[in-house]
């Protein structure tokens, strides 16, 4: 018998890349896909619509009930939709709404169905919630305490949806927090402001799209172990991937025959904090449950991304690196989320947020000044949360104690069934605010103190 999923968010990069997958599957998977009926999506998904075996409901992530539709005889729900960059930056109150309110919708329609426990719920989460890591702290894991960044709408609705999956009670759920994705479209972002949000001495584990795809997939076949669920996991492409912020900008300015990003940028237009970014200490674990991984390295692929852009861009080699460097300084400039403009306009929130403060972005050193070599390539040494002879499925209350004072606070539950991940325990913070939340998000996701309501 054929598996069934539903699959949210099939129009953008991740998750159209997850539907060409599972369109070459369907000889054992049956699919549904929830999609906003405008021209553009109905165009993308129209050789999908004429596919046997893949159904469109065409509807919108904030009605609980087009949500109900793809949920009711679903084996597996791959929840991939949502608000991103750039719009998020830009809506963030929206952003936190949209994120949330489907994520709550999924998990009360699984909830509703009598064989609940049977279906797997896979949350896409993200990079963006371990907030800022500046080498030398540029390493990281699942565990972690969540700090979102100042200002980040979507890392604060993304912290929270996954919340709501994690201490839901469901049986059989899974979040992948996605980083840096390798695609077509990131050239199209370079466009924008955000761009100068990210601090060029930052980190970040690429993946690319069509792995991302493959590992959606791979997800809902059945060599999946059973010890993969109710867990965290990073998703990265591996040791090939991690780059610096200035060798990927290095990277993609030489498959486009670009000068070197030492003639097209100051390096002055680019904050200095106050962006996510990590390199995964723990990402090859998710490779090892659910193998997803190709053989392609970041410098093939800019090459065969470059290839296939439309051909306006194979005029970049002709254009004079000065131009370039008048159009990107128009671009660090151009609207509110834009550095030159918190410059011209002074908006102290910002610049404070990003740069440390004006007097911190008036003494940055030019170019020659910057220190640009590549910090270290060996995580350090990692203190588990919890008893480190222990799997997360053999935890009790003595690891939930153990757990709970990393964090500053108590467990102020007495006893917890061993190896139950899902059902909720009382705990209080350092300041004696007291919260409920399941094992799993605390000691295995690295959630702390009452859900997140809203932006912050």
């Amino acid at each position: 018998m054929k598996r069934k999923i539903f699959l949210t968010g099939a129009t953008g990069t991740m998750g159209f890349e997850t539907l060409r997958e599972l369109s070459e599957r369907l000889d054992r998977f049956s699919v549904t896909l929830l999609a906003r009926p405008s021209k553009k999506n109905r165009h993308l998904l129209l050789p999908y619509e004429r596919m046997e075996g893949i159904r469109i409901i065409w509807g919108d992530l904030m009605n609980p009930d087009d949500i109900a539709k793809g949920v009711e005889d679903a084996d597996f729900v791959l929840h991939v939709g949502g608000m991103v960059s750039p719009a998020a930056d830009y809506y963030p109150e929206k952003t936190f709404r949209v994120n949330t309110d489907s994520m709550r919708f999924i998990v009360d329609a699984v909830r509703r169905r009598p064989d609940a426990d049977r279906v797997g719920v896979v949350y896409i989460g993200s990079v963006a919630q371990y907030g800022p890591h500046t080498p030398p702290d540029h390493w990281g894991h699942c565990g972690l305490p969540l700090k979102p960044a100042l200002l980040d709408g979507y890392a604060c609705s993304k912290i929270a949806a996954e919340r709501i999956l994690s201490d839901s009670g469901l049986r059989k759920w899974v979040s992948l927090r996605q980083s840096g994705i390798l695609s077509k479209g990131m050239l199209e972002k370079a466009m924008d402001p955000i761009t100068f949000h990210v601090p060029i001495k930052g980190v970040l584990e690429w993946v690319t799209a069509e792995d991302s795809g493959r590992l959606l997939a791979n997800v809902c076949e059945e060599e999946v172990p059973g010890d993969f669920w109710c867990r965290f996991y990073n998703i990265g492409g591996g040791e090939a991937f991690r780059l610096t912020n200035y060798e990927f900008e290095k990277m993609v300015m030489k498959s486009l025959g670009c000068p070197p990003p030492e003639k097209v940028f100051d390096v002055r237009w680019f904050a200095t904090r106050n962006f996510h970014g990590m390199w995964f200490s723990d990402s090859d674990l998710l490779e090892e449950k659910v193998p997803f991984r190709s053989s392609m390295t970041p410098e093939r692929y800019f090459s065969i991304l470059a290839s296939r852009m439309p051909w306006y861009y194979r005029l970049t080699p002709l254009v004079p690196s000065f131009v370039m460097k008048g159009v990107m300084r128009w671009v660090a400039g151009r609207n509110r989320l834009a550095p030159l403009y918190w410059r011209k306009h002074g908006v102290a929130e910002r610049i404070e947020a990003h740069f440390g403060g004006m007097e911190a972005w008036n003494a940055l050193p030019d170019w020659k000044g910057t220190d640009l070599s590549r910090p270290s390539d060996t995580p350090p040494a990692v203190t588990p949360m919890y008893d480190a002879a222990k799997t997360p499925h053999a935890l009790d209350i003595s690891d939930m104690r153990r757990v709970a004072a990393r964090f500053g606070g108590v467990c102020l539950s007495q006893n917890m069934t061993r190896g139950d991940l899902n059902t909720p325990l009382e705990w209080a913070d350092a300041d004696g605010v007291r919260f409920t939340a399941t094992p799993a998000s605390v000691a295995l996701g690295g959630h702390w103190g009452p859900p997140l309501t809203g932006v912050i």
